[in-house]
C-alpha cells in the first residue's frame, strides 16, 4: 500500500513542479508549489503512514542512521521522471520526511540569470568560488549549471564532493567524478584530501561546513585547483567575515591574505515566488575578487566591500538589495517579498513607498521593527 502510495504522491509533485513534498504526522501530505505550502485533499497522515512511507523509499544505511542520529539523508531516482534528495528525521518520536524535487534538465546560465561574469570566473584554472544563501535558494542548481558549463565546453577532470549526490552529471567534453558522503567516502575534509591526489582541475565541495572542509578547499584553491563551494550566508560580505571567523584568531590573518590571494568570487543568492505564479526567480548578489577588493580582504576592511560591489557594475558586480529593486519594479516580484529577502528592509520599504508602491502594513511593520523603527 506505501509504495502505491508514495507512486501517487510523488507523480503529483512532478506533474505540479512542486518543489517540496512535505509528509508529516497530523497533516495531510503537502507541497510547496511555487514558495508556497499547498495540502493534499487525501487523508491526514498516521505515525504507521510516515513509517511506511519512510521504509519505501530509504535505503537500509538511512534507515540505520535515522534509529541512531535520528536523522539522515538520501537521494534517489524515481523511474525516469525525477531525481528526489529525501531528509527523513524524528519529531515527537513520530517519522517526517521531506523530499525535494531535483530538476531533470541542467540549466543554461541564461535560463537562471547568471550574470555573465561567471562564465569566465569557470574558465579560471584556479581559485575558489562561494556560492551562498539560505537553504532552498537554489544554490545547488546554480552549481550545477556551472559544473555543466565546464563539462560541456572544457576539457578537465572535475570532482564533485556531495551529501547527498543532487544533479547526475555524464561525461562531456570534461571526465567527472561525483562521490557521495556517506556512500562513496565518510566525510567533505577526507574527499578533498583524497581528490588532491587524483589529479583534478576542477573541486566542487557540496558544503564547506566545518573548519577543516574551509582549510582544506582554501588550499586546494591556492595550490592550483579550481574550487566551488556552498556556505549557508547571506551577502558576500558576509560570507567572507563567516569564513575568516571559523578560524582561531591567530590564523585570521594569514587567512585573510590567503583570501585575498585565492578567492574569486561570492554569489549570494535568494528565491522569491513570481508575481505571476510561474515558478520562481533567483536575485543575485555579486562580489568579483579586483585588486582593490583583495587589499580590503587582507587588511581586515572588509565593512567596505559593498560600498566597492555598488561602483563595480563594470565587472559584473551587484548588491542583493538593487537586483531586487530592480525586479520589483520590472513586475517580476511582489513589493513584501523584496522586503522579506532584502537586507535592509526599512531602507527597501521607504523605497517603495516613495515611489508610489503599495506595501502589506506587516512588511512594512517587520521593516521597521528589524531596524529597530
Amino acid at each position: 500500500m506505501a509504495t502505491v502510495q508514495i507512486d501517487r504522491l510523488l507523480d503529483t509533485c512532478v506533474k505540479q513542479g512542486a518543489s517540496d513534498l512535505h509528509l508529516t504526522v497530523g497533516k495531510p501530505p503537502t507541497l510547496r508549489l511555487s514558495g508556497r505550502l499547498v495540502g493534499l485533499k487525501t487523508k491526514v497522515l498516521e505515525p504507521d503512514d510516515t513509517v511506511a512511507l519512510m521504509k519505501s523509499i530509504a535505503p537500509d544505511r538511512a534507515q540505520t542512521e535515522l534509529q541512531e542520529e535520528g536523522g539522515a539523508d538520501f537521494g534517489f531516482a524515481y523511474g525516469e521522471a525525477a531525481r528526489f534528495r529525501v531528509s527523513i528525521f524524528k519529531q515527537k518520536g513520530n517519522v517526517g520526511l521531506v523530499l525535494r524535487q531535483i530538476p531533470k534538465e541542467l540549466l543554461t546560465f541564461d535560463q537562471i540569470g547568471l550574470p555573465q561574469v561567471c562564465a569566465e570566473l569557470c574558465r579560471r584554472p584556479r581559485g575558489l568560488f562561494l556560492v551562498t544563501g539560505p537553504t532552498g535558494s537554489g544554490k545547488t542548481t546554480t552549481l550545477a549549471s556551472m559544473i555543466d558549463f565546464i563539462n560541456v565546453g572544457l576539457d578537465r577532470h572535475i570532482i564533485t564532493i556531495e551529501d547527498p549526490i543532487e544533479y547526475y552529471h555524464n561525461h562531456k567534453t570534461s571526465i567527472i567524478n561525483q562521490r557521495e558522503v556517506g556512500n562513496d567516502v565518510p566525510s567533505f575534509s577526507e574527499a578533498l584530501k583524497r581528490a588532491l591526489r587524483q589529479d583534478p582541475d576542477v573541486i566542487l565541495v557540496g558544503e564547506m561546513r566545518d573548519l577543516e572542509t574551509i582549510e582544506s578547499a582554501i588550499r586546494a584553491a591556492e595550490t592550483g585547483h579550481l574550487v566551488f563551494g556552498t556556505l549557508h550566508t547571506t551577502g558576500a560580505a558576509g560570507t567572507i567575515n563567516r569564513v575568516i571567523d571559523a578560524f582561531p584568531v591567530d590564523q585570521q590573518e594569514q587567512i585573510r591574505v590567503q583570501l585575498s590571494t585565492g578567492l574569486m568570487g561570492v554569489l549570494s543568492q535568494q528565491l522569491l515566488p513570481r508575481i505571476d505564479r510561474k515558478g520562481r526567480i533567483a536575485a543575485y548578489e555579486f562580489l568579483v575578487v579586483t585588486p582593490a577588493i583583495a587589499n580590503m580582504i587582507r587588511e581586515a576592511k572588509v565593512f567596505k566591500i559593498d560600498s566597492a560591489i555598488q561602483t563595480g557594475k563594470k565587472f559584473g558586480m551587484q548588491l542583493l538589495d538593487d537586483h531586487l529593486w530592480e525586479q520589483y519594479t520590472d513586475g517580476i516580484i511582489a513589493a513584501e517579498e523584496a522586503v522579506d529577502k532584502c537586507k535592509d528592509p526599512a531602507a527597501m520599504a521607504e523605497k517603495i513607498l516613495r515611489a508610489g508602491g503599495t506595501l502589506k502594513r506587516t512588511a512594512f511593520d517587520t521593516a521597521s521593527t528589524e531596524n529597530g523603527g
